[in-house]
Formats: C-alpha cells, sequence, structure tokens
C-alpha cells in the first residue's frame, strides 16, 4: 500500500514561474525524500515601475512516505 503526503510550499525567482518552481523542488528535496509531483494552485508577480519584479508561485507537493519518513 502506497502512502503519501501533500505540503503547501511558497517560491519565487526573478526570472519566471518556470524557475520558481524549480526553486520549490530544489528547496523542498533538501528536507522531503520521494517527492512524486508538484501542483502549481496560484501563480503571481510582483511589479515595480511597470516592470515583474519577481514571479511567485503556491503549489502543493505531494511525497511518499514511509516509516522512517513522515
Amino acid at each position: 500500500m502506497s502512502v503519501l503526503k501533500v505540503v503547501e510550499i511558497m517560491g519565487n525567482s526573478k526570472e519566471s514561474f518556470e524557475d520558481a518552481v524549480n526553486n520549490i523542488v530544489k528547496e523542498t528535496s533538501k528536507t522531503v525524500r520521494n517527492i512524486k509531483s508538484v501542483y502549481v494552485k496560484d501563480m503571481q508577480v510582483c511589479v515595480k515601475n511597470n516592470q515583474i519584479t519577481e514571479y511567485r508561485v503556491n503549489a502543493k507537493v505531494t511525497f511518499g512516505i514511509d516509516g522512517n519518513n513522515s
């Protein structure tokens, strides 16, 4: 039987939405093993002087758990 857990994470990037999602996976994988998927729930940008200054992503990260990782 497979058991999965979901955590909600916010990530950001000065480059792009894709880079923000990559940052989420990169940082989350430092403490979470067995990441299965990332569901992008919401996207937003910060704007200053009519220019995008930051891309933000709110995502749900799903990962498998076992007796040693919960």
